[in-house]
């Protein structure tokens, strides 16, 4: 299965770190943020690698090259504009293929299992679901949560309590089927497969970090200097 690693953002949060770097490039411990998505993708299986460009674009490729060093091949999908979540990866379509694909954020710390996702990307191909999502208990900076995780695994945008979307999923392309390239979230084609009750979820409570400011990256960069 292949996976999309999204670091095509500004990264405005992260300013002033982000002004002369990617933010997915900034570095914690004795890796970029995203290397340690690259290695630990690769350590679970994963060899077919995308990646979505556009804030500085030409660093990234630059820094990762073709992905030999990690054990993977990576090609890249550039965006002349912003597209969003959607729309980047509608964009990249033509690289990921028809098949269930994983799409990771390339700003996150976790210890998730991505291997876990292999089985969950061929039953997609078999099934008519289209989409499952990683959920996380609700971080301080984001209390309210983002979906509904009921007992039988589906996913609703009603319902209590809510999760946070780790920003760790698998998508089908038909999710995108009749959707041109354009600048758009993720969240409405989410929202509309929910109501046909085609996305499915897991409650994850392990290590997952948002790395959002310039202090979390420090707190991270402390502790894994420490380890």
């Amino acid at each position: 299965m292949k996976v999309m690693i999204l670091a095509a953002g500004h990264g405005k949060r992260m300013l002033p770190l982000t002004a002369s770097i990617p933010k997915p490039l900034l570095r914690a411990g004795n890796h970029r943020l995203i290397e340690w998505q690259i290695i630990k993708l690769a350590s679970s299986g994963f060899r077919d690698v995308v990646i979505n460009t556009h804030h500085l674009a030409e660093q990234i490729p630059a820094a990762l090259g073709d992905g030999a060093r990690y054990g993977v091949t990576i090609q890249y999908s550039a965006e002349h504009e912003l597209l969003e979540t959607a729309g980047g990866i509608i964009n990249a379509l033509p690289l990921l293929g028809a098949q269930a694909f994983a799409v990771v954020n390339g700003d996150v710390w976790t210890d998730y299992d991505y291997s876990r996702l292999h089985a969950v990307g061929a039953a997609m191909d078999k099934g008519h679901t289209l989409a499952h999502l990683v959920l996380v208990p609700n971080a301080e900076h984001h209390p309210q949560g983002d979906f509904y995780l009921a007992n039988n695994g589906l996913v609703s945008d009603t319902g209590e309590p809510r999760l946070t979307f780790s920003g760790i999923s698998v998508l089908h392309p038909r999710l995108f089927a009749g959707v041109s390239v354009q600048r758009l979230p993720l969240s409405p084609l989410l929202r509309q497969a929910m109501l046909q009750q085609q996305v499915t979820g897991e409650h994850f409570v392990g290590d997952w970090q948002d790395i959002g400011s310039p202090e979390r990256l420090k707190a991270l960069e402390c502790r894994l200097l420490n380890t």
